[in-house]
């Protein structure tokens, strides 16, 4: 392993090397972040040294969120691709044709047309309109679209829209660690806080957890890991498909035409472990990993190789709390079938990224991914009790056969095993694209897509036809996903059975994201891609809320989300949730109290407030933001 460098030596490294063309304009422009302009450092450095000053990784800065009314003309506030389509929508009374016009930010004309009614949107329960300005190209900042005499937000049109997104995105992850403290020279004072759960004195220390009574009689250092949402909880089922994205982002990097690893790689993103010759993003996820693998039965224990389900306190803590002054109990929960899987596939996929970086780990991971495949396969129905949900989430799931599929894929890839190829061929799953992949989207509850996902797109031994098959599976899904945004007013590739919106229905547009995404990389076919792109438009506003549902994104953000550190909404003293954090999103079961009392009778899509006590509608999870960092590094690479 190299020597650790310094942050300026780090960064003047990477620009040696041809880092993106935007950090060497930053050099004499300043660097756009999240809406403002952030001066780049002063004289004392030289050009390049300059350069590298304003290049170093850091957090976004954004303007406060606009309030108010939406605006009836939506559009993604951040922006649009200098290639990519262009469209939006407008919430209208009139049933005609409207005239448009889109301006730049002086107000000159650059181009009109008439709108494209649209009828009622059955999302939203409004009339609206849909307007295209795809044919311009010209990159710029402060544009608008004017439709009725009423006026969108600003939006930019460029290259490089999504370039602090991959960053921002990828940062939540740090500073929901658990066990490490948040240095503020990363993130700033503002989000800076101690480490959590390692005080023994409060007695809530990951650092020797005990189990439920009648579970086990060990403890386990569980310390590290991210906290799976607005609680102090650690799942070991959201947290698989989590870092099993994180990899995978940088794992597409390395198999894909165009896509730019070194974005992801040592010195770019927000974490501590910049210099350590691994790429970041493998850091990052190594620390999800290694909270994984610490959820492992002991060798030696009756169900030796199992994981367990998850750990949490014994009862539900209240908000605001900071994570270094919970003293909630902690326990360890029964080990279940699903997590054991999850560690699995997860380990399985580690060992083979790792081995360049860490070879003893690498063995570690995939160990212990054995293992737990092993255990499955003993202990094959050992499902987690939907009836504990005291403290934290029960995460209970009866149908492990996509968990299985997953974790047979991953260690195929990785080992070349027969054992492993028959389990992905005789799988009821594989090559059925509405089971493995269905319309409501990958999720925590819902793997097989990941597998077949990594099958399609890593080498592995499958023969080319078998390979062939797997892609069709996966372009069956995307299609589905494309024509889905076709058809919606907002472009949105997402179209649920009962028209009805789910808990974390963002987390499974950009699910689906992914699956078009990939289906883009693997034909090349740029529908896919346009479909990706308007998913994230929706995300940026072009939805029926007229938001942002990612935080410092846009002139009108959401920023209030369910969290019990970045609290602001309750405790002026605490911050808002951090730059790249995506909001649960709208969900029709609305099933927190505040949602109850607000939102009767609401449209699917527009069952959402942004308020901290709408857990239902407004929580973050690390399974929701996985895949925006996911999608945004994809599509910072479409921009190049």
């Amino acid at each position: 392993m190299p020597s650790p460098l310094s942050r300026s030596a780090r960064v003047l490294d990477r620009l040696n090397r041809g880092g993106r063309r935007r950090l060497a304009v930053a050099a004499v422009a300043g660097v756009v972040a999240g809406g403002i302009a952030v001066p780049t450092i002063a004289s004392g450095f030289g050009a390049e040294a300059g350069a590298a000053a304003a290049a170093a990784p850091s957090i976004s800065k954004p303007a406060a969120s606009k309030t108010g009314s939406a605006p009836t003309v939506r559009v993604n506030q951040v922006g649009y691709l200098t290639e990519s389509p262009k469209q939006g929508t407008y919430v209208t009374k009139a049933t005609k044709p409207l005239a448009w016009s889109l301006k730049d930010r002086d107000g000159k004309e650059v181009a009109s047309g008439t709108t494209k009614p649209g009828g009622v949107d059955a999302s939203s329960g409004e009339n609206v309109h849909t307007f295209d300005f795809s044919q311009v190209r010209d990159s710029g900042e402060g544009y608008t679209v004017t439709v009725g005499g009423q006026k969108s937000e600003r939006f930019a049109i460029g290259d490089d829209i999504y370039s602090q997104l991959r960053t921002d995105s990828l940062s939540y992850f740090y500073q929901n660690r658990s066990g490490i403290e948040i240095d503020a020279d990363l993130v700033g004072k503002e989000y800076a806080r101690p480490a959590g759960h390692v005080d023994s004195a409060r007695g809530s220390s990951d650092e020797k957890v005990p189990c439920q009574p009648k579970v086990c009689d060990y403890t386990l250092d569980v310390s590290k890991g991210w906290y799976d949402a607005g609680d102090y909880g650690k799942y070991v089922v959201n947290g698989g498909i989590a870092v099993a994205q994180l990899m995978s982002s940088y794992e597409r990097t390395l198999n894909t035409e165009g896509a730019d690893s070194d974005a992801l790689g040592d010195g770019r993103l927000v974490v501590p472990e910049q210099g350590n010759g691994t790429p970041d993003i493998l850091d990052e996820a190594r620390w999800e990993m290694d909270f994984l693998l610490s959820m492992q039965v002991p060798q030696g224990e009756k169900l030796a190789g199992m994981a367990h389900h998850k750990v949490h306190d014994s009862q539900w803590s209240g908000l605001p709390l900071k994570a270094h002054e919970s003293n909630g109990k902690r326990e360890l929960h029964a080990p279940s079938t699903a997590a054991t899987l999850n560690l699995a596939a997860t380990a399985a996929q580690a060992a083979r990224l790792f081995e360049p970086y860490d070879k003893e780990f690498s063995a570690k991971a995939l160990k212990a991914a054995r293992a737990a495949w092993d255990a499955a396969q003993a202990n094959p129905e050992m499902y987690a009790d939907p009836g504990d949900a005291t403290g934290g989430g029960a995460y209970s799931d009866y149908d492990v056969k996509d968990e299985f599929y997953w974790a047979a894929a991953e260690l195929f890839i990785t080992t070349g095993d027969k054992e492993y190829r028959q389990a992905v061929l005789k799988s009821p799953l594989h090559n059925d694209s509405k089971a493995l992949i269905p319309s409501g989207g990958i999720s925590w509850q819902s793997v097989g897509g990941l597998g077949a996902l990594d099958l399609a797109t890593v080498p592995n031994k499958l023969s080319g036809s078998e390979v062939k098959a797997v892609r069709k599976t996966v372009t069956q899904a995307a299609d589905r996903y494309a024509a889905d945004a076709r058809k919606a007013a907002y472009g949105v590739p997402y179209a649920p059975g009962n028209s009805g919106y789910a808990w974390g229905s963002n987390g499974q547009v950009l699910n689906n994201m992914v699956v078009l995404a990939t289906a883009h990389d693997i034909t090349g076919e740029d529908k896919y891609r346009d479909a990706a792109t308007s998913g994230m438009d929706y995300l940026l506003g072009r939805n029926p809320m007229g938001r942002s549902y990612v935080t410092g994104y846009g002139e009108r953000y959401a920023h209030n989300q369910h969290h019990r550190f970045w609290a602001k909404q309750i405790d002026a003293k605490l911050p808002q949730p951090a730059p790249g954090t995506v909001a649960g999103g709208p969900n029709s079961s609305i099933d927190d109290p505040v949602a109850q009392s607000k939102l009767k009778g609401c449209a699917p899509a527009k069952c959402y407030l942004d308020d901290i006590e709408s857990w239902s509608t407004n929580e973050i999870t690390i399974n929701w933001n996985a895949p925006l960092a996911w999608v945004a590094s994809y599509l910072d690479d479409q921009g190049a």
